[in-house]
């Protein structure tokens, strides 16, 4: 049988220092493995409980040195923060790394969340909704139309044009990375699907159902047809040698066997696409799943 769903799998983000070149044999093996997407945070740097400070290394030009390297897995940011660059520059960024994949990016966005990194590198983290919404309609109509003469509150593009144009027509797929009720207002009149992290369903597929009700009465509130926008979340996940990563929500453990039936669980609760969030997130963990994928 053909899986009616789409898995994938998060790359490392502040767990530990990763190097350039475990990065790409990650990506490669996720590949090998037969997942279906590939995922970097978009964020800045940490605070991390011993006092110290990590970062990860920047989400596009990350993206861009992936796409290059693999050749049929799909990739994006998990989500990119539009407060991080101009809404235009940010739509450029899209549409480059689309081309250097071939037409394999899916474009999730949010606002950010993370006040630390705003503050250390320079982003007004106020009106950050406001802002956000004003963002979503530059970089949607520059990848869906290829042009925009929008001047708003906080962001301007005057006569925007974006070329090249990003190679499939109307753009990457977006995705809405919030299910908070204003946010959905914004983005589920325009987005392909909406994403919820693991903490706001509880890692169960039980309240992916509920939180998938609660979206889809905002979607039709909206003028979409139900499923119209698919429902797509992250899903966290414990592998052979994990650390102990510490998670708001139970991770979903065991044998690879037990470890489908609830991906396939999340399916059966509308989940369309999957992304896995591992503990370790390692060359071996990713390979070790790809049983899991087996199963399914």
């Amino acid at each position: 049988m053909t899986r009616s769903y789409r898995v994938g799998v998060q790359l490392p983000e502040i767990e530990r220092r990763v190097d350039w070149a475990e990065l790409v044999a990650m990506a490669r093996a996720a590949e090998h493995a037969g997942f279906d997407s590939l995922w970097v945070g978009d964020h800045l740097l940490y605070d991390l409980p011993d006092g110290g400070v990590r970062g990860p290394w920047e989400a596009w030009t990350t993206l861009a040195g992936l796409a290059a390297v693999t050749e049929r897995i799909e990739l994006g940011p998990l989500v990119a923060a539009t407060a991080f660059h101009t809404p235009a520059m940010l739509a450029k960024q899209a549409a480059t790394v689309d081309a250097i994949s071939g037409g394999r990016l899916i474009l999730g966005l949010g606002a950010g969340w993370n006040k630390r990194e705003f503050d250390a590198f320079g982003f007004p983290y106020d009106h950050r909704v406001s802002r956000f919404e004003e963002a979503l309609t530059i970089v949607r109509g520059l990848l869906r139309d290829g042009h925009i003469d929008f001047h708003g509150t906080y962001y301007e593009a005057a006569d925007c044009t974006l070329d090249p144009p990003p190679v499939r027509p109307g753009g990457p797929p977006l995705w809405l990375g919030s299910v908070g009720p204003r946010m959905l207002s914004i983005g589920l009149p325009h987005v392909d699907a909406w994403n919820a992290w693991t903490t706001e369903y509880g890692n169960t597929p039980e309240g992916f159902a509920a939180l998938r009700a609660r979206v889809e009465e905002a979607a039709a509130a909206a003028g979409r047809a139900p499923g119209e926008v698919e429902a797509t979340a992250a899903v966290f996940v414990r592998a052979p040698g994990d650390t102990g990563r510490a998670g708001r929500t139970p991770a979903v453990e065991g044998p690879p066997g037990d470890i489908a039936r609830h991906l396939a669980a999340m399916a059966e609760a509308g989940a369309t696409h999957l992304q896995l969030v591992v503990d370790p997130i390692t060359v071996e963990s990713i390979e070790w799943l790809g049983q899991v994928l087996a199963e399914l």
